[in-house]
This record gives structure tokens, C-alpha cells and sequence, in this order.
């Protein structure tokens, strides 16, 4: 299957980062939102990261040109009905998810390729409620896109070779490596993950140690670049308390109980850097810990 155009569904934190890496490896990209103002920011954010790549001797400025004329921006979803392939990058819910699918459905090709860059849903449940389970799977990205260079390829139990290896040879186009996932709550990186996150989040709340403490050690003890609450305010709290409760409910072990210091911060809206108060508040010139 040759794919040449390629859908993005979504034009938040994953979404711009995806339809930057396919415009800068020659892809055509349709980003949609249902946000007017989302799909200008995410322009706006895709031009200053690629300054970036250029400041850091990356790409070139003609790179960053040509890119910028791969990606146009739509709010009709079924404008990307003649796309080659479709990464779905919305809000981290099933039933969002599956509307989505549901609406694109009679505007597609009969050969394009339908793929989810969620962190956690079954794939196999989301290509089930599709005309092709097997032209289906999981496409997920790492947050940020341009930088992290892994991508997880997840099968649905329906999912055919040939749709397999195009996924991969794309993944390999845009300079990336992918590893494949049996369809299991939360694949590979976030089963490993986020407990560890989650954990972070029970030694607080137990008074083990606070925000500083817990990161320092683990940024120095385990030689992590960031520490894991730091890296839960920059994943998003909704994110990570989403992706436990997939995981507790998927595996019925209470080892996946999601912290409740974790659900008290969702409930209160500080979902870390994106609402500029999470484990750390974000507002000052310096980030300082809430707790």
C-alpha cells in the first residue's frame, strides 16, 4: 500500500507534533480540529518548532519551507475521506473516539488505512466498531513528537500484515523506529510507566517524601531526565489518571489503583503544565512545587 497523504485528526499537544513530523518527511498532512482557533495555534506551533530544528542545525530553512506547504488545516473531517492513512489523535476518550470513526466512515477510500494514537483504548474495540478491522491499529506516538523517536505499532486481533508493514515502513520514513504491541491495556511504554508515575504520586501522598525530594531522587538515584512528577505535569494529570483507570479496569489488579492525590488534583482542574498548575505551579518564573 503506498501512502502518500496522510490524515491528522486532532491539533492539540499530539496531533501538531504528528502532522510536523509527516510534513517535514514529504507527507501531504490534513489536520482537522473542531476548533478553529486550535487548528491556527497548531500552525503557529509547528512554524516555531521548526525554527527551532533549524537553530539546532536539524533542517534547513528550506526544509522548513517546503514542510509548511505539505500541511493545510480543514474543520470538515470529511475532508480527510481521500487521504492514504488517518492518525486519530483526539481527547484520550472511547466513546470520542468511536464517534469520530463513526462520522469519517462513509468518506473514506476503500483502502485507506485507519489508525488510533491513543495511549490506552483497545484497539480491537475501536476497529470493531468500523467497516475495516483489518485495514485498523494503533499508531501511538510519543509526547514530543518531533523529538522522541520511538513509535509503538499495536495490532487489533484483525489487523492484516500488508496494513502491518506500511505502517512500518511509514514509521521508517519519518526517521523513526517502531516496536509492536500486542493489543493489552496500555501496550508497552505506558503499562511500564505509568505505575511508576502512579507510584511517585502514593509516596507523596503518603508523606514518603515530597514533590522536590521524590524528583531529585529519581533524576540523580535512577538517572532519569526528568523526575516523575515532573514528567506527569507535562504528560497532563487527566492523561495519566485516564490511562490507570484503562489499566485498572482492563487487568482487575489492584496494583493499577490510580492514587487518589491523583484523581483530587484532576478533580481540581490542575492538570500540570497545560492548566499551569499541577505537582508544580507553573505560573511564576520558576516552576514551584504545590506540595
Amino acid at each position: 500500500m503506498s501512502i502518500n497523504t496522510v490524515g491528522v485528526i486532532g491539533a492539540g499537544q499530539m496531533g501538531n507534533g504528528i502532522a510536523h513530523v509527516f510534513a517535514v518527511a514529504g507527507y501531504d498532512v490534513v489536520l482537522t480540529d473542531i476548533s478553529d482557533d486550535a487548528l491556527k495555534a497548531a500552525v503557529a506551533l509547528i512554524d516555531r518548532n521548526l525554527d527551532r530544528q533549524i537553530g539546532k542545525g536539524l533542517i534547513t530553512a528550506a526544509a522548513k519551507a517546503e514542510a509548511m506547504k505539505h500541511i493545510t488545516t480543514t474543520p470538515k473531517l470529511t475532508d480527510l475521506g481521500q487521504t492514504d492513512l488517518i492518525i486519530e489523535a483526539a481527547t484520550e476518550r472511547e466513546t470520542i473516539k468511536q464517534a469520530i470513526f463513526e462520522d469519517l466512515l462513509p468518506h473514506l477510500k476503500p483502502d485507506t488505512i485507519l489508525t488510533s494514537n491513543t495511549s490506552s483504548i483497545s484497539i480491537t474495540r475501536l476497529a470493531s466498531r468500523t467497516d475495516r478491522p483489518e485495514k485498523f491499529m494503533g499508531f501511538h506516538f510519543m509526547n514530543p513528537v518531533p523529538i522522541m523517536q520511538l513509535v509503538e505499532l499495536i495490532r487489533g486481533i484483525a489487523t492484516d500484515e500488508a496494513t502491518f508493514k506500511t505502517c512500518q515502513g511509514v514509521v521508517e520514513k519519518l526517521g523513526k523506529t517502531s516496536t509492536a504491541s500486542e493489543d493489552f491495556p496500555a501496550f508497552i511504554v505506558n503499562r511500564i510507566l505509568m505505575p511508576m508515575i502512579n507510584e511517585a504520586i502514593y509516596t507523596l501522598y503518603e508523606g514518603v517524601g515530597s514533590v522536590q525530594s521524590i524528583d531529585t531522587s529519581l533524576k540523580l538515584g535512577a538517572n532519569h531526565p526528568m523526575g516523575p512528577l515532573e514528567l506527569a505535569d507535562f504528560i497532563g494529570l487527566d492523561t495519566c489518571l485516564a490511562i490507570m483507570n484503562v489499566l485498572h479496569d482492563g487487568l482487575a489488579d489492584t496494583k493499577y489503583r490510580p492514587c487518589p492525590l491523583l484523581t483530587k488534583y484532576v478533580e481540581a482542574g490542575w492538570l500540570g503544565r497545560k492548566t499551569q498548575r499541577g505537582f508544580y505551579d507553573y505560573r511564576g518564573e520558576v516552576p514551584v512545587p504545590t506540595r
